[in-house]
This record gives structure tokens, sequence and C-alpha cells, in this order.
């Protein structure tokens, strides 16, 4: 895979990442809440490993 084409995907995960955080203020999401932690927590583990092996490539 490119390394743009690897970048467009992580920008992507960064966008979907804010529609997570939006759910989680969902009020009545019920036991939903504990997916949508775990869900947050492997894109933040993702996000801080791609900017830690393409340090001077970060765009954001």
């Amino acid at each position: 895979m490119e390394f743009a084409a690897l970048q467009t995907r992580i920008e992507l995960i960064r966008t979907k990442r804010q529609s997570l955080l939006k759910l989680l203020e969902q009020p009545g999401i019920g036991t939903l809440r504990i997916d949508i932690n775990q869900a947050l927590e492997e894109m933040d583990d993702l996000l801080e490993e791609f900017d830690r092996a393409f340090p001077s490539q970060v765009t954001s």
C-alpha cells in the first residue's frame, strides 16, 4: 500500500473518531457505551502508532 493511501485511511479514521465521540454523548445508549469506549481506545492506539511510525509526515 502506498503511503498516500495509508495516510488517507488514517485521516478517515480520525474523522470517524469524532462521530463516536458525538454518539457517546447521546443519552440512553446503555451498554453500547462500553463498545464505543473500546472502539475509541483502539482508534487512539492506532493513531498514536501511526504518528510514532511516521512522525515527519503527521498532518494533524
